[in-house]
């Protein structure tokens, strides 16, 4: 491709982005006189596009048309597109022949409305619509009003014109550098590039005033890329076109505002959206995309028959996020409504659905364990207090145990302590002899060392029942060693009442974990229960026994008497608290009995036995399978 194809190819490119001057006169006019006829099909609708189909600019926009076009006919339309490579054929004789090609192709298909992207294609169909679409509505669009009144567009052509305010890029700039105190304006070599930078001049004319301006023109692509790196930082840089640099060399203008902002010192701004992503900050600007939908919507409107007229393009700000966070640049500044390209989504932004779930979740979790926690620290005060309670209930009730087994205790006690007297005297008497018998005196004080370990015994039994305790006492101690101590505390009882007692332990010991005073306890309430349930029982008959075995791997306790049972209708209620079949008792004690078992894992029940009397049987844990069970 010759330089002069670039040259004019770059030409046509600039008519899709240029800049018309603000200050040229409206084009008015163009209101539809005519409807379209359109009978028993889908309407035509033919767009041309002045070069080929690696214009990205005519490309976008004409993508956004077809979208729009389908979207609002659901799909019932004729669209047919030509590329007519004006840039790299603008020979006459290419032109005639392209205009009876496609005279003849679309000969039986013809057009209802032409839409004709950029200048040269404008100018080719108004020429050749008596060849190509005879009767078509013609749609023009892709620039200005001002290049309208110059190739004398037809009044009955409408156009969707494009104006790119350069006045509204350098505000866009001085709301975000409103410290800047220099204004650099970047323009080319071109005939375009010098009627942008005259355009500029004008509309920055009162702009530039507040700054230190510089016009950056005819200068080579280096030289622009060196000047623009030595701008100082409190610097606006705003980059019309360059599609020719000093030195002849044509260029894309995005790229060659790439190479210019990539060496920059300070932020670029463009008045065109193909320089975003070519390190431009921003600008005011038409995008293709609005572009195209503003065609389409003129296109609807003509094939509906609706009246219709010129009108411009929507515009809008756009900006890099990138590069506002490359300069410092605050996004708060931006103007109203402006479209942010690669702006990354904040995490909250990307993923809030699952930040809330996620937190909600958490929240949810942390209540149930505060919850939890609450209700564990309550448990565990209730436990203590039902704990301190139970304490104080069997403290209660040892002292009523002890006061029940006074007298025979009392009497127990006195046995000793008589022996131990009248050993005394006896010794007294040998020893006053003439002839003292060593041994005999001997042996006294041996009976008097056993009394008195006897009525120690007693003592230390008494202090037991009488003992407080402020916490439990855990100890594993054998299930028959304190079976057979409540036989010894209550067995002077038991001998004043005529009751016989016995006693059948198994053998080996019965290893079991708990309190053993309160145990003891459970036994004593038990024991003294059967012995009141036998004051109506013939003498003879009067049998307390307590018998110890291991029953479904529990150590267990029997305690059975001979006296009337207990009434049927009455076992099921035994352990109630304050139920009592005694004129005198409480009603306490088996209650108590019932909460010492349950408290070291035990259970108790009661049963009448075949053969007449009462069992009362009481199951604790072995100490060794509670230990394994931790």
């Amino acid at each position: 491709m010759g330089l002069g194809e670039w040259s004019g190819r770059l030409c046509c490119t600039a008519f899709l982005l240029a800049v018309v001057a603000l200050s040229v006169p409206s084009r008015h006019v163009a209101a539809s006189d005519t409807s379209i006829a359109i009978v028993d099909r889908v309407p035509r609708v033919l767009v041309l596009y002045p070069y080929d189909e690696r214009i990205a600019a005519t490309t976008a926009a004409g993508e956004a048309l077809r979208s729009r076009l389908l979207e609002a006919t659901n799909g019932k339309i004729d669209l047919f597109s030509e590329f007519l490579d004006l840039s790299r054929f603008p020979e006459g004789d290419h032109v005639a022949r392209m205009a009876r090609y496609l005279g003849e192709k679309y000969a039986s298909r013809r057009p209802d409305v032409v839409v004709a992207l950029g200048k040269e294609s404008a100018s080719f169909v108004t020429a050749n619509r008596g060849t190509i679409a005879p009767g078509a509505k013609i749609v023009a669009a892709g620039f200005g009003t001002a290049t309208a009144e110059k190739i004398s567009l037809p009044d009955d052509v409408i156009g969707a014109f494009t104006t790119f305010d350069i006045l509204k890029t350098a505000e866009m700039a001085r709301s975000l550098q409103p410290n800047a105190r220099h204004l650099y304006i970047v323009g080319g070599s071109s005939d375009f590039d010098r009627g942008w930078l005259t355009t500029a001049r004008a509309a920055l004319e009162q702009f530039s005033k507040s700054y230190e301006t510089t016009y950056l023109e005819d200068l080579t692509i280096d030289e622009f890329a060196e000047r623009a790196s030595r701008v100082p930082p409190d610097s606006i840089i705003l980059a019309l076109t360059v599609f020719k640099d000093r030195a002849g060399r044509n260029f894309v203008p995005r790229d060659a505002i790439g190479q210019i902002a990539a060496t920059a010192s300070a932020p670029v701004y463009g008045p065109y959206e193909t320089y975003i992503d070519h390190g431009v900050v921003g600008g005011n600007t038409v995008t293709f995309e609005a572009l195209g939908r503003t065609v389409g919507d003129l296109v609807i409107d003509a094939i509906a028959g609706k009246p219709v007229s010129d009108l411009e393009a929507p515009q809008t700000y756009i900006a890099d996020a990138r590069q506002l966070q490359r300069w410092g640049l605050a996004e708060k500044d931006l103007p109203p409504g402006t479209i942010q390209r690669h702006k990354e989504r904040s995490l909250w932004a990307e993923h809030w659905v699952v930040l809330v779930a996620g937190g909600g979740l958490v929240l949810a979790q942390a209540s149930i364990i505060s919850v939890l926690l609450l209700e564990r620290r309550r448990r565990r005060d209730a436990e203590r207090s039902s704990r301190l309670h139970l304490l104080e209930a069997v403290h209660l009730n040892q002292s009523a145990t002890a006061g029940a087994l006074s007298s025979s205790i009392a009497h127990e006690l006195n046995q000793p302590l008589s022996a131990i007297r009248n050993n005394a005297e006896a010794a007294s008497v040998l020893l006053r002899s003439e002839n003292p018998d060593h041994e005999l005196i001997q042996q006294i004080l041996l009976d008097i060392q056993e009394d008195d370990q006897r009525a120690g015994d007693i003592i230390s039994r008494m202090r037991g029942l009488l003992k407080k305790r402020d916490e439990i006492d855990w100890q594993e101690f054998d299930l028959n060693d304190v079976t057979s101590s409540a036989i010894h505390i209550i067995h002077g009882e038991a001998e004043r009442r005529g009751i016989k007692l016995t006693s059948n332990q198994l053998p080996g010991g019965l290893p079991v974990r708990a309190d053993k005073v309160h145990v003891q306890q459970v036994i004593l309430n038990l024991a003294i229960n059967a012995m009141d349930s036998m004051l109506d029982a013939v003498p003879a008959g009067r049998t307390l026994t307590f018998a110890t075995e291991l029953a479904n791997e529990k150590a267990e306790l029997r305690v059975s008497d001979t006296g009337d049972g207990i009434p049927r209708e009455r076992l099921n209620n035994i352990f109630e608290p304050f139920y009592t079949t005694k004129k005198a008792g409480t009603g306490l004690g088996l209650s108590i009995a019932r909460a010492i078992v349950e408290t070291y894992g035990g259970t108790i029940r009661a049963d009448n036995r075949p053969e007449g009397g009462a069992v009362f049987r009481v199951a604790l844990p072995l100490a060794r399978r509670q230990e394994r069970s931790r």
